[in-house]
């Protein structure tokens, strides 16, 4: 029986979300459960490269430089919410056939649509430019290209961009797959030559007693938490699980919603490895060294190596900062499709959707390398962390909203306890992002 749909769907006209990819994965109708798994793997991987960009390398380098192993606890913590999120807004694609931003269009006036629009809009290009100049440091550490110029470079990857998406959803899923496996093997290799203390490790993962008392150490945690949720990425997995052929009853609804679950939480687990192992290889070099100020991603790289003993971490720490701005910028130029068309149901090609997202990004690096030079390039890092922090409620309590709903997912509403979880995680994150910024501004 297919599930009951909100009435107000009638208002908006039946175009998929990302109308050219829209279910055209087949999944066998039959065979093994591991067999139906791997059709919906790959959407997870494409979220967990938000959780891994080079904005939050700057907070887990800092948070392991000055504070040791204490603060995995929030990471884990962070992944946990992030988690939950991400498997609320594959449900609502799965159930409605509808992404986030087609849905606040649904159910929102003209007004606040677009009001959310540009906010989210401005987020995206936030991200993007948190990608474009983590590339350019990353050109300029591996090759000495200087960071202007990179940032000019990376607008190239437009054409790789088109290349993929020619090639079909599969051939953007597994560059994604491969450059993330880049990233954790580079850090598996970096952790391997930093030889942490296992023990500490271990410990760090449970909370601090002094993490609310210690008011640098709270600081850095709620940066941690609010670089975490990406806005962007709960409207991207809610369009492209929809790339699967399941069924369109509830048993295949409810069979693509555990496989993709499976798929996200497998996912972001591996993004859990990835920030743990930035800040554990962070404490097991700068902080037992002594140097707790260190929270620049190049100066993380030249102090790698005399610290190590050899330049191959430097290196792998590189080529993991290029493999995490490469990834993003795809997962980034999706998420900008979806949100234009969802929001305003207008579709451009993807080139030229591509080309304004880069321009917006690459214009104001380009203007504070020249002004200010690269310091400037690490300061805008950071602003544009705030920036994704500040679009976040927009993104998360519609969701939350929306899948609370019996209205829009019928039997497929969220459970009363996860109702409760749901807008706790999203009344925690809120209040934190909001008080991050008042300490950027303020503190």
């Amino acid at each position: 029986m297919d599930t009951p749909k909100n009435k107000t769907l009638t208002k908006l006209e039946e175009r998929s979300s990302l109308a050219e990819l829209n279910h055209s994965m087949k999944v066998p109708l039959k065979g093994t459960t591991f067999r139906k798994f791997l059709a919906f793997v790959g959407p997870g991987y494409l979220v967990a490269v938000g959780y891994m960009d080079p904005g939050n390398w700057a907070t887990d380098i800092a948070g392991g430089s000055r504070f040791g192993y204490s603060l995995l606890a929030v990471i884990l913590v962070s992944n946990l919410m992030a988690g939950l999120l991400q498997s609320l807004a594959s449900k609502l694609g799965i159930v409605t056939g509808h992404d986030l931003a087609q849905a606040c269009r649904i159910q929102y006036s003209k007004p606040a649509t677009i009001a959310l629009w540009i906010l989210c809009e401005l987020a995206i290009a936030a991200c993007d430019l948190a990608e474009v100049i983590g590339s350019a440091i990353a050109l300029k550490l591996l090759f000495g290209i200087p960071i202007l110029y990179g940032v000019l470079i990376t607008a190239v990857d437009v054409l790789l961009i088109l290349l993929l998406q020619h090639k079909g959803f599969r051939a953007i899923e597994a560059l994604v797959i491969v450059l993330v496996l880049t990233i954790g093997a580079c850090f598996a290799v970096d952790l391997w030559l930093s030889r942490p203390d296992i023990g500490g490790v271990l410990a760090g993962f449970i909370p601090a007693a002094d993490l609310i008392t210690d008011h640098q150490k709270l600081y850095i945690a709620i940066a941690i938490l609010g670089a975490t949720v990406m806005p962007h990425n709960l409207y991207l997995h809610s369009s492209i699980v929809q790339t699967r052929q399941y069924e369109n009853t509830e048993q295949g609804k409810r069979q693509a919603i555990r496989f993709s679950a499976w798929d996200s939480t497998i996912a972001l687990t591996l993004a859990l490895f990835i920030n743990a192992a930035i800040l554990i290889v962070s404490a097991a070099t700068f902080h037992q060294a002594g140097m707790t100020e260190v929270a620049d991603i190049s100066d993380a790289y030249h102090l790698l190596t005399p610290l190590v003993g050899t330049t191959l971490a430097s290196i792998l720490f590189a080529v993991a900062l290029l493999a995490s701005g490469q990834n993003s910028t795809l997962t980034g130029t999706l998420a900008g499709q979806i949100v234009m068309e969802g929001f305003l149901d207008i579709r451009l090609p993807p080139w030229l959707r591509r080309l304004i997202t880069r321009l917006i990004a690459i214009i104001p690096a380009v203007i504070v390398t020249i002004i200010s030079g690269e310091k400037g390039t690490e300061e805008l890092l950071i602003f544009s962390q705030v920036i994704l922090s500040l679009q976040l409620p927009f993104a998360v309590i519609p969701l939350v909203k929306f899948t609370g709903d019996q209205k829009i997912m019928g039997t497929f509403v969220n459970r009363i306890w996860v109702k409760i979880l749901a807008w706790s995680v999203s009344a925690i994150i809120v209040v934190l992002n909001l008080f991050l910024i008042y300490q950027t501004f303020v503190g």
